[in-house]
């Protein structure tokens, strides 16, 4: 056997070994999400050192950028949020509210925001940034069809997370699912939150309940696949089953006639 095939047999086995290690690295390190049958279908939660798409319409984009919101602050752990966004996804969707991602649980303090001019240069700083081990996550926003972000882009940024343990978490807002290395897809629309308590004040705004998604789990590479209304605790940061909240039973009216008294009328 020649030098040449002995070393690209080396680089094959390295190469194997490499993508072994990760799969491994992947059934060990995951966090679970809060929801028990969404964290049961992905073999106790979402995997960490991996990308994770979320996909929506474009009038699903609020929706789909709290539970990204959510994911993120799941599997931080504390350390900084790198959020990529393209310039177009902000003249379409408006400018992230750092007091929005308060009320959400995230701290704005760990939140670095990056506007990107294209597609171009948002997948190149989102691949230098999950080579940076010094982070928790990060989030990469596209939107609208892009033929940038092919098979082989999403491969570089899997590669970036598996060598440095970062996640990375893509919002794909107007845009139909292609081929990826994506270890989860998620379709994302919004679901009706749960009414306040009694004890809120009348006001609308003070009467808006927990925010609530309707999650659809298009691929899932270690498990089966699912669609869950999941419900974000904001103070606890994680997500659970929808709760329940009695309904007030409504009062009799008070003018409605007796029974006995029309029939006796009637007769």
């Amino acid at each position: 056997m020649s030098g040449a095939r002995r070393s690209a047999l080396a680089t094959l086995r390295g190469q194997i070994e490499r993508i072994e290690m990760a799969e491994a690295a992947h059934h060990r390190d995951r966090v679970a999400l809060g929801h028990s049958e969404a964290d049961s279908a992905l073999q106790g939660g979402l995997a960490r050192a991996a990308i994770h798409e979320v996909f929506c319409e474009g009038r699903q984009g609020a929706a789909a950028t709290g539970f990204i919101t959510g994911l993120a602050g799941r599997v931080t752990a504390r350390r900084p949020l790198l959020w990529v966004r393209q310039d177009f996804s902000e003249v379409e969707t408006g400018a992230l509210s750092m007091s929005g991602l308060a009320e959400l649980g995230l701290d704005p303090r760990r939140v670095v925001m990056v506007r990107a001019a294209d597609v171009e240069s948002a997948l190149r700083t989102s691949a230098d940034a999950l080579a940076c081990d010094a982070l928790g996550a990060v989030v990469l926003e596209l939107w609208g069809e892009t033929r940038q972000f092919d098979l082989v882009a999403s491969r570089k940024l899997t590669l970036a997370a598996q060598a440095s343990g970062v996640t990375g978490l893509l919002l794909r807002m107007a845009a139909q699912p292609l081929p990826s290395t994506a270890e989860t897809r998620w379709m994302l629309r919004a679901a009706h939150s749960p009414p306040g308590s009694a004890s809120m004040p009348a006001a609308p705004w003070s009467a808006w309940g927990a925010p609530r998604f309707d999650a659809e789990l298009l691929r899932n590479r270690h498990g089966p696949c699912g669609r869950w209304i999941m419900e974000w605790k904001c103070d606890e940061c994680l997500f659970s089953e929808p709760s329940a909240y009695p309904q007030p039973m409504a009062a009799a009216p008070a003018h409605r006639p007796d029974q006995a008294v029309l029939q006796r009328r009637a007769g």
